[in-house]
């Protein structure tokens, strides 16, 4: 069982929402945040909370500093505390690096990087006060071996492998972990939009011949909130079938 309170950022679908069901499944009460579909995000709550309420949720973009602070005060008050926060709101803008607009370049460096600053820094203080908390970044195998037409992306998600590194050495003492994982190619929208040429040639790069399942995910992320990961910090779990080895 996990009977913790843990936010989650960008949980309305894709590896957020199965990170949710994961929690949720094994005891814990969650509140998630969405960009804008606020139907998709009902929906997730509604299929949730059928006996007590367990599950809540809050309109919030990743890129403003203000809004971290003031969703991170409300998750609090929705669920009597926090335990844990999974960073996983994320965007792609993918293209070749001549051909990248310099919106598409800014707008993936603020989603992805500026959002886990802006909630690593909403949560710290708290966890820091209370001498315990989990944080985990969910970051990419892109971050990791580099993905042509994803120099943006692969950026962002290199840069939250050495932010959880770095971050974790200044609140270990304070009995705070900070990690990631870094998932290979899951089976989400991103991957059905692929096509299935592109699918094909994917899988051949993979040892074990498939993308991962989003419950993969969420599983692993679980474990690093867990009592049973306490002593794991600063470190990347790469969950990609083999892709990186």
């Amino acid at each position: 069982m996990l009977e913790k309170k843990i936010l989650v950022t960008g949980g309305s679908r894709g590896i957020g929402r199965a990170v949710i069901l994961s929690l949720i499944n094994a005891g814990a009460k969650v509140v998630f945040t969405y960009k804008s579909n606020h139907a998709l995000a009902e929906q997730l709550c509604k299929e949730v909370n059928t006996d007590s309420q367990r599950l809540f949720m809050i309109a919030a973009d990743a890129v403003d500093f203000e809004s971290a602070q003031k969703t991170v005060k409300k998750a609090k008050e929705l669920l009597g505390g926090l335990d844990g926060i999974v960073i996983n709101a994320g965007i792609t803008r993918d293209n070749l690096l001549w051909s990248m607009s310099e919106n598409d370049w800014d707008d993936v460096i603020a989603t992805n990087l500026k959002g886990t600053f802006n909630y690593a820094r909403a949560t710290a203080f708290g966890f820091v006060k209370q001498k315990a908390g989990s944080i985990v970044c969910v970051s990419s195998v892109s971050g990791l071996i580099g993905v042509s037409g994803q120099t943006n992306y692969s950026t962002t998600k290199a840069g939250q492998i050495g932010f959880v590194k770095s971050f974790s050495k200044e609140v270990g003492k304070f009995g705070v972990t900070v990690n990631a994982v870094a998932p290979g190619f899951v089976m989400t929208d991103m991957w059905d939009a692929l096509g299935i040429k592109k699918q094909e040639q994917l899988i051949k790069d993979i040892p074990l011949g498939r993308p991962a399942f989003t419950e993969e995910i969420a599983e692993a992320i679980k474990f690093l909130l867990s009592k049973h990961a306490s002593y794991i910090t600063g470190q990347t779990l790469v969950i990609d079938g083999g892709l990186s080895a």
